[in-house]
């Protein structure tokens, strides 16, 4: 990893300064439709108060690429996306990700990786230009996502917190630039 991003990685997940508070270290037009049960359905869903608990997600055990523990709090207005290196739809929407980051919404990024050795995921995310905190679940990933509502355990897939840390929105397949804007406007509400 290069000097200055391993620095920029470094802070993300570690300063209350310069990084974000919710990780602590040691194309069509989007739809959006609200339902009372997660569904596939090609938008994002709007998730209904209470229906999905995001506990687990803040009770995880995680690893940074350096594999050292992590946790994600609440506290910030989300967008947790899990991912694959082998996964070709994450690969896609990963750019998108990127380029919201650099938006500056007020709307944080992770991508929670479901793999196990985090150098090759380490090695993909620079080749990327990841500019957003990536964390490892290891062996738990498909666990953790059927946890958040995610009963098929596909990927990609995504939750959105509001920053009491509720899930206001999901998405099992690829984001779009225009879910992203939905889901920044729901977790801003």
């Amino acid at each position: 990893m290069q000097p200055a991003r391993r620095r920029l990685l470094s802070l993300a997940l570690g300063s209350a300064v310069a990084g974000p508070a919710w990780l602590q270290a040691g194309a069509a037009r989007a739809q959006v439709q609200p339902q009372t049960q997660t569904q596939n359905t090609g938008a994002l869903v709007l998730e209904p108060e209470g229906r999905l608990n995001a506990a687990p997600l803040f009770a995880a055990a995680l690893w940074d690429l350096d594999n050292r523990p992590a946790k994600v709090a609440a506290g910030q207005p989300l967008i947790v996306n899990f991912w694959a290196r082998w996964c070709g739809p994450c690969r896609v929407e990963i750019p998108e990700l990127v380029a919201h980051t650099e938006r500056k919404t007020g709307v944080g990024v992770i991508g929670i990786n479901i793999e196990n050795d985090p150098a090759p995921v380490r090695d993909f995310a620079r080749a990327y230009d990841v500019n957003y905190p990536v964390v490892l679940t290891r062996e738990r990933g498909l666990e953790l996502m059927r946890a958040l509502g995610n009963t098929k355990a596909g990927l990609p897939f995504t939750v959105v917190l509001d920053r009491r840390g509720a899930v206001v929105a999901s998405r099992l397949g690829l984001l779009s630039r225009e879910h992203i804007e939905a889901a920044t406007q729901r977790a801003l509400r």
